[in-house]
């Protein structure tokens, strides 16, 4: 049975369409993120789930029971927002107690459940202190328990790493996928970080203007973008248009602006279209004189260089069309190549992605 199952959910304020038909399935105990900017409906999905909003239309399921007349307080869901909502009167330790004392639970089992999640998410030493003398990844951790101490079959969390700073959001990105890993209960994660959601997801659902634009793996949405939107969303690539030229077997030949491609797979069944590929994939070298060009390089010229730690990112130029390159900085001494450098980049044909858009 799925955790969540939404089957046309659609949610318009005025004039404004939220969500427009959105049916998803997510499974028991997956790691799911919903993902897209800010405005495309991903939040307000999450506030139908947790009961905190109504569909216009449209039917939504929790353990395969429709639950769109049911209040948030008796749905097997807890939410941890982004503000982390802790209550600055009372210590951690009773701020993780709240829910079960709401539910009136028998003190005993309040004192276990509450011990083993503090435990759990390592926030004893802190039991006494008022929420004002935490830090901010301390108070998502007591957010985590106060959620989790309620033992909901689906957690919703609503952009909760988004105001700490990089070095600890990354920690604690792998701190939650453990937990998440070791509770085995269902995740539904909204975030605009595309990294964020790549690092954490079973599955990622790509949102825009209220629709699911593509939903799939990590790895798949990354690798296979299906359109523009969700190829440049999801980390960057460099676009060409492109017509059909010829094809044979497994494969096909493209004209684009940087002349003929050649691209790996079956070949589109428009003449028009796009091809995509990843800054990473491109391949950079010098020219060597006397040396066979394998297919698909071009002679470009580097218009930026940014040095950004462990990579480089090259902005080039190749007659009219731009293209973005990223390499890792794993040798000692200056860089191989500089502003200014003319370079060959290749484009694997592997690495080329069509695109339906």
């Amino acid at each position: 049975m799925p955790a969540v199952e939404t089957r046309n959910l659609t949610r318009r304020f005025g004039d404004v369409v939220a969500l427009d038909r959105v049916s998803v399935t997510i499974r028991q105990g997956e790691f799911f993120s919903l993902l897209g900017p800010s405005g495309c409906g991903k939040t307000t999905l999450l506030r139908i789930i947790a009961g905190l909003d109504a569909a216009d239309a449209g039917e939504l399921l929790l353990d395969g029971a429709p639950v769109g007349d049911l209040p948030a307080h008796r749905r097997p869901v807890n939410t941890v927002f982004q503000s982390y909502a802790l209550f600055p009167h009372l210590d951690v330790h009773d701020n993780v107690a709240f829910g079960l004392r709401m539910k009136k639970v028998p003190a005993p089992e309040i004192k276990r459940r509450v011990e083993r999640i503090m435990d759990l998410v390592e926030i004893t030493p802190l039991a006494k202190r008022r929420t004002s003398q935490l830090s901010g990844g301390q108070k998502q951790r007591v957010a985590l328990a106060r959620a989790i101490v309620n033992e909901p079959k689906v957690l919703l969390l609503d952009e909760p790493l988004a105001a700490l700073d990089l070095k600890l959001r990354k920690q604690l990105q792998l701190e939650l996928l453990d937990l998440q890993r070791r509770l085995a209960i269902t995740f539904v994660y909204v975030t605009h970080d595309q990294e964020e959601a790549l690092v954490l997801s079973d599955r990622i659902a790509v949102m825009r203007d209220g629709r699911i634009e593509q939903m799939g793996g990590a790895r798949e949405l990354y690798e296979k973008p299906r359109t523009r939107f969700v190829s440049q969303f999801l980390g960057s690539c460099t676009l060409l248009d492109a017509t059909l030229d010829s094809t044979r077997g497994d494969s096909f030949t493209a004209n684009t602006s940087l002349g003929r491609l050649e691209v790996a797979g079956p070949a589109p069944n428009q003449p028009r279209f796009t091809l995509a590929i990843r800054p990473e994939k491109i391949r950079l070298s010098t020219q060597a004189a006397h040396e066979p060009e394998p297919a698909n390089t071009v002679t470009a010229r580097i218009e930026q260089r940014i040095y950004v730690g462990s990579e480089s990112h090259y902005h080039l130029r190749a007659g009219s069309q731009s293209l973005r390159a990223e390499a890792m900085n794993s040798q000692a001494g200056p860089a191989p190549f500089d502003q200014g450098d003319s370079v060959l980049a290749h484009l694997p044909s592997a690495a080329l992605i069509v695109l339906d858009d």
